[in-house]
């Protein structure tokens, strides 16, 4: 009897300390479909069978609504994985809409998921995802829209889910969706005067996500950043974004280094794409894998058997990328 008490207590042991697995994939954030080797070879080892694929945004101009960056195909873009549509909707398009124009964006929008799944023969998942910055303003609208969507598509809808949108649910509301995409970056604007990393500040999503247990909707997963960009400022403070680069990117002999990711340019032309003058500077922001430790062992606390969806499928950010946390 106590030998049998012993390896219960041992088992519990083995169990509470046991690593959990989170089976995961990427997005696919891209106007052209088209992967290459090491992309392919990355996405063949994930454990999630899907891969989450932005089909086009959605803004309103002038009163009208308007799809824009509508995906493309390469013949390059051949997979296994089934895909999950994922539409950006810019928060300003639920400003001021009317109810038919709520049931008229719906039906645009479904048809032309379907329209592009069936130019390119894609294989698809029956789910689209809806990304939105919602607000406390337009989240009536927003809502009814995702219930429209949902009737009309046939589709299980779900979207993302943004770290305000847990701290202040409140005012924010919560969606009618069964699953929610939480997204565990953009932690602050980069182009504001800041020491802390934009894209992940490790205290400030705690901060924002300390009461995400007590979220009405269960069935939560988690969007991570790999992403990562080059923050330009000029001599008069303004700041701009280059999206992609990263520290090895800074080698050039027209820069001093600063620190490990930040230089200053020490001659006027073009780098990067873009004209720059003497006296500009160039601050890397990149993610670490011990903050995504981090921000996975602290969401372990809080949510269960989540799934996990990095931000982005890109070569430049996949290769020597460890995803088995």
């Amino acid at each position: 009897m106590k030998t049998l008490k012993l390896l219960w207590i041992f088992l519990l042991i083995i169990s509470c300390n046991k690593k959990e697995d989170h089976p995961y994939t990427f997005y696919y954030w891209k106007t052209k479909l088209s992967i290459n080797t090491k992309e392919k070879e990355v996405l063949n080892k994930t454990t999630l069978p899907l891969l989450y694929t932005r089909f086009f945004d959605v803004d309103k101009s002038s009163g009208k609504f308007q799809p824009i960056g509508v995906i493309i195909k390469d013949t390059s873009f051949n997979l296994s994985q089934k895909i999950v549509p994922v539409v950006f909707i810019t928060n300003r398009t639920f400003l001021y809409i009317k109810n038919d124009e709520i049931t008229f964006l719906a039906k645009s929008i479904s048809e032309l998921i379907n329209k592009k799944k069936s130019e390119y023969h894609l294989n698809t998942a029956p789910e689209i995802q809806i990304d939105c910055d919602w607000t406390a303003g337009t989240r009536d609208d927003y809502f009814k829209f995702l219930k429209e969507l949902k009737k009309i598509s046939g589709k299980e809808i779900t979207c993302t889910l943004r770290l305000h949108q847990v701290k202040d649910k409140a005012l924010t509301g919560i969606p009618p969706v069964e699953k929610v995409y939480l997204m565990c970056y953009s932690t602050s604007s980069p182009l504001e005067n800041s020491d802390k990393n934009s894209i992940l500040d490790v205290n400030t999503l705690k901060s924002y996500l300390k009461n995400i247990d007590e979220y009405p909707i269960k069935k939560i997963d988690v969007a991570l950043p790999i992403y990562s960009w080059g923050i330009v400022t000029n001599y008069l403070g303004k700041h701009k974004l280059i999206n992609a680069l990263s520290e090895k990117d800074l080698e050039n002999a027209n820069f001093k280094k600063i620190s490990d990711n930040e230089i200053e340019i020490l001659k006027d032309g073009f780098y990067f794409g873009n004209y720059m003058n003497k006296g500009f500077r160039i601050k890397i922001e990149s993610v670490s894998q011990q903050q995504l430790t981090e921000v996975i062992s602290f969401l372990e606390k809080k949510i269960q058997h989540f799934n996990i969806i990095y931000y982005q499928l890109d070569s430049k950010f996949v290769t020597g990328q460890n995803f088995n946390f």
